[in-house]
């Protein structure tokens, strides 16, 4: 019963606003992690360069498998 009084707490207490559309498919975290300047503040080691790494390959072949999906369900 505590659990469900939270929630209900939470609820009324913190009001909820809804998203545009237009905040959906802001691209502008996505194109400041590919092209950032070297922050001296951050560590750098190379497991940090190494998961970076492969985060932006990660990415890119999701980008291009969902190019490739379009454009065989256009054509």
């Amino acid at each position: 019963m505590s659990e469900e009084q939270s929630t209900q707490e939470n609820q009324n207490n913190v009001p909820q606003e809804k998203l545009k559309a237009s905040e959906y498919f802001k691209l502008g975290p996505v194109f400041s992690y590919w092209f950032r300047k070297k922050d001296p503040n951050r560590p750098n080691n190379f497991n940090i360069r190494m998961m970076h790494g492969i985060n932006k390959i990660s990415m890119l072949m999701f980008l291009i498998a969902l190019i490739i999906l379009i454009i065989r369900r256009l054509g």
